[in-house]
């Protein structure tokens, strides 16, 4: 399972080359299917602008699925651009799409090219990123004696309490990070002598994390 960047939301920005506007619009999508739905979203919302350029990743690394066009821009000058600033942004799971309003001017093979590049640069500058991570979900039960020490712990190790059940004793679903679990789960049977051990109840290999600025 592998934890990488993706988009946490959806982001839009727009610089000027030569009198023509360059809107661009990205957002997280995490199938083939949503970011076609995302490019007919944005081509309908704009609809009077001269050419929409997508490009988009689905998933990272090795297992990825990558696409791009022109949209009727000179062959190689817009889609091949945008997606090689994705692919260089180490990101996942994320589409963009630039709409260009032409201004009047042509601006040659290589302008467009530094357009469409600048363009998919100017918003990822500005979008906000979640991270994509593998997370167990679990259960332990903790008499009263050990429940500060029990939610300190798991503050410790990054972990995430999900709800509480307060009765004989006090029954906690936490969220971990998989790399963390088994490091609290040592550290829990430590504390209470080995009586008490957390069991995982679920696991997700896509749960989405803002990262903090």
């Amino acid at each position: 399972m592998q934890r990488y960047r993706i988009p946490a939301k959806k982001t839009r920005t727009e610089i000027q080359v030569s009198n023509s506007r360059f809107i661009s619009s990205a957002v997280p999508v995490f199938s083939v299917e949503e970011a076609k739905a995302f490019i007919h979203e944005v081509r309908h919302e704009f609809s009077d602008a001269s050419h929409h350029v997508p490009a988009f990743l689905i998933g990272y690394g090795q297992s990825v699925t990558a696409h791009c066009s022109d949209d009727g821009e000179p062959s190689g000058t817009a889609g091949r651009p945008a997606l090689a600033v994705l692919q260089g942004s180490g990101l996942g799971d994320i589409a963009v799409i630039v709409t260009r309003y032409f201004g009047g001017t042509k601006l040659g093979t290589g302008g467009l090219v530094r357009a469409y590049t600048d363009a998919v640069k100017a918003v990822l500058e500005i979008l906000p990123v979640a991270e994509k991570v593998p997370t167990h979900t679990a259960m332990l039960v903790t008499p009263y004696a050990l429940y500060e020490q029990t939610k300190l712990m798991i503050h410790d190790q990054h972990g995430k309490i999900l709800d509480e059940e307060f009765g004989p004793d006090i029954t906690i679903t936490i969220q971990f990070m998989v790399d963390h679990y088994e490091p609290f789960n040592h550290k829990l049977l430590e504390l209470s002598r080995g009586k008490i051990q957390a069991e995982i109840i679920e696991t997700n290999p896509n749960t989405i994390m803002p990262i903090s600025p």
